[in-house]
């Protein structure tokens, strides 16, 4: 008796302590701010260095003024820019306009003599378009794509022409045409795309080796040099990704790079936008290798994989397991309280006497062994006859005088015993606790 009311009372007064702590714990969350987070990316899209040709200079400003002085375009030795000159003759009309063309991978201090020739309106660093305060950068894809894969500036170059002469900026011209690519081009490329996952192009600089990246598991790589803009360019992309559904596939044209292949619609776009809007500057006026090119446009890819943008299993995050259980507190904390109340409320409730161990309670369960060994079935037979052998085990140690803690569990077992057999009757009343409560009441 004592010790059942010391247990019900320390298990209501946990209950309690766990309703307070519960409740201190979700009001400090309270102040927590709500933060998701997909995984951080194993790489930051960079432009590694530049591997900038050595040899490659400019000559004295004052060498560059005097050629300048006696030719309206001037190409430096290395220079890769070209333009419609029909175009840029017609911008440039019968004003005098003076064209200063370098080749790209210039140093800083090169860069500024080519900057310090004045009689120059335009200079062109690689295909950076520069003249007076004025600066050039195509504003969409197309522009990218005709400046990095055919070095044409002609857009760039009227451009600045139209705003040194306080004219409205041209509409931009797309001078890039596309052909099939024939059917032994496309086998040759194919062939090395199944045999080694990449094919790199005679004059093309990309490595022969699979990219190691997070950005796609499985891609094919195709790499080919900067294109004549004066001649139909072989559109590789939509003929590979016909002969290789469902994988990435990365075509690359000089320094412009193109994916074709899952997710193409919503993901080539942002990839490509993102990628030149950041890196559009240092490409226009370095000469990078494709390797260097293509590692950071990859690293921009993984970036975008781990934003979520299309689809693909984000990377795993560990679960806080507080804010899990945050919506849950309340209803512990209801559950401790209406515990608490519970325990409390039977610890008021007057208690029956507690049935003791004697002979009469010895006889009430035999009486009830007799009147259910006249009722039971085979389900209920096994269960008897162990309780009437427990009954006889308590007779004897009663009779005998032994302990009454052992008498008390013999007839706990025959209790037991007894209950299994009535729970197989279909009566009421053979139960032993309403048996005995109804017998020795």
């Amino acid at each position: 008796m004592a010790w059942g009311v010391i247990r019900s009372a320390a298990l209501r007064w946990v209950l309690l302590g766990a309703a307070a702590v519960v409740m201190l714990v979700f009001l400090a969350a309270q102040r927590q701010t709500t933060e998701v987070s997909y995984g951080d990316s194993p790489t930051t899209a960079s432009l590694r260095s530049s591997g900038e040709p050595d040899g490659v200079t400019v000559p004295s400003v004052e060498e560059m003024t005097a050629l300048v002085a006696a030719n309206p375009v001037v190409r430096l030795p290395g220079a890769i820019a070209t333009w419609d000159e029909d175009r840029v003759r017609a911008a440039i009309g019968d004003a005098d306009v003076r064209i200063l063309v370098a080749p790209p991978g210039l140093d800083e201090e090169e860069r500024d003599r080519v900057s310090e020739v004045d009689d120059a309106t335009v200079r062109v660093i690689g295909t950076d378009v520069s003249g007076g305060l004025y600066g050039a950068v195509p504003d969409r894809l197309s522009g990218w794509r005709t400046q990095f894969a055919t070095g044409d500036v002609t857009d760039l170059i009227v451009t600045i022409v139209a705003a040194l002469r306080d004219e409205p900026s041209p509409d931009d011209v797309d001078p890039v045409r596309w052909r099939e690519p024939t059917a032994a081009e496309l086998a040759a490329v194919a062939d090395d795309l199944r045999a080694t996952r990449v094919h790199v192009a005679p004059g093309a600089t990309l490595d022969r080796t699979p990219p190691d990246t997070a950005a796609f598991e499985d891609g094919l790589y195709a790499a080919f040099p900067r294109q004549p803009v004066d001649a139909a360019i072989p559109n590789y992309g939509p003929a590979l990704a016909a002969l290789f559904p469902d994988r990435p596939i990365i075509v690359m044209y000089g320094d412009w790079i193109e994916y074709h292949g899952p997710h193409q619609a919503e993901f080539a776009e942002i990839a490509g936008a993102s990628f030149y809007a950041q890196f559009g500057d240092r490409l226009s006026r370095s000469a990078y290798p494709q390797d260097n090119v293509l590692h950071a446009y990859l690293s921009r890819v993984t970036e975008i994989r781990y934003a979520g943008i299309f689809d693909r299993a984000l990377p795993y995050v560990p679960w806080d397991p507080l804010r899990v259980a945050l919506p849950a507190l309340p209803w512990i904390f209801a559950a401790c309280v209406a515990g608490f109340l519970a325990l409390s409320a039977r610890e008021l409730r007057p208690r029956p006497p507690r049935r003791r161990t004697t002979p009469a309670q010895l006889a009430g369960l035999a009486a009830l062994a007799v009147e259910m060994s006249l009722l039971t079935d085979r389900a209920g037979d096994a269960p008897l006859t162990r309780g009437i052998a427990q009954l006889a085990a308590a007779r004897k140690a009663l009779s005998d005088g032994l302990p009454e803690s052992h008498v008390r569990e013999l007839l706990e077992d025959a209790s037991r015993e007894l209950d299994d057999a009535a729970r197989s009757l279909p009566y009421e009343g053979l139960r032993p606790d309403d048996y005995l409560a109804e017998r020795l009441a």
